[in-house]
């Protein structure tokens, strides 16, 4: 691969602050990355931020298909003549924004394994993203500040517990694949990277209507993390009063003085079935 600082010089570009741009340009850091996925010729990829291809080319060698969805029209001819100068045909790219982009119809009848170095100011919404639609995603391996992987790693009770973490940990198992130091990028960023592994699982006793909920009651529990979880949920766009909080948090066996960050994913979904229970009754 071309070093992305000599790609963007050569062509008159720079990297995007706004786009979150910080292209990996270690070719030894990218290859650990795409064995560390153990994707195969069986595999189809989707790439989120391809960039200049620093994981695309070594992921086309090993899997049999790469999806690359690219926001930033400028850097795609670049792109596209490191693919055509090593002589790789299997990569697919879509200038499109990937919080617009339907992953299911990518799809189609395969399951996908997502990987990306994510542009740092739309990772929370990305992985909100996939845990919708992780029927069609088996695993996914991306890459975050390493503050915001601490937080999705996170477990109830600490001070790094929140709202994304109840989320992602409901719908996938989490685990650490690689830390990243900022001297494998250009341009350099001023905080550590670290590559996470998701691996996506239904929950087959909650359905639709039924995940929304829960979603819609993490978030109101969050929203006012330093109250009490019967102030914090009363009111506000879940619409409840403060004496049907308490007797929610009271059928699930919750104390009603504990804070969010304090209550397990388990109990969180004991939370919203209760909450379920309640409007539906109420209706």
């Amino acid at each position: 691969m071309t070093h992305p600082g000599e790609l963007l010089k050569r062509n008159g570009l720079y990297a995007g602050k706004e786009l979150g741009q910080n292209f990996l340009s270690n070719p030894a850091t990218a290859q650990m990355i795409v064995d560390r996925t153990a994707v195969d010729k069986d595999t189809t990829v989707l790439e989120i931020g391809p960039g200049l291809g620093a994981l695309t080319l070594p992921l086309a060698r090993a899997c049999k298909q790469v999806v690359a969805v690219e926001k930033d029209r400028r850097i795609i001819p670049l792109l596209e003549g490191e693919l055509a100068g090593e002589g790789i045909c299997n990569v697919t790219i879509i200038n499109q924004n990937i919080l617009k982009t339907d992953i299911r119809e990518i799809a189609g009848t395969e399951k996908l394994v997502v990987i990306g170095n994510l542009p740092y100011n739309i990772s929370s919404q990305i992985l909100f993203q996939l845990v919708t639609i992780r029927q069609v995603v088996t695993r996914a391996f991306l890459m975050f500040q390493k503050e915001l992987a601490q937080r999705l790693l996170s477990s109830a009770g600490t001070k790094d517990y929140s709202r994304l973490s109840a989320v992602v940990q409901y719908a996938s198992k989490i685990s650490r694949v690689a830390d990243i130091r900022p001297s494998n990028f250009f341009p350099r960023p001023e905080v550590d990277s670290t590559v996470l592994r998701f691996d996506f699982f239904e929950t087959k006793d909650m359905g639709e209507e039924d995940e929304t909920l829960l979603f819609s009651v993490i978030k109101a529990a969050f929203s006012k993390r330093r109250k009490t979880l019967h102030n914090a949920m009363s009111g506000g766009e879940l619409g409840l009063t403060k004496k049907i909080v308490g007797i929610a948090l009271e059928n699930a066996g919750i104390d009603a003085s504990r804070r969010a960050e304090t209550l397990s994913v388990q109990e969180f979904i004991d939370l919203s079935r209760a909450v379920g229970k309640i409007s539906t009754r109420e209706s």
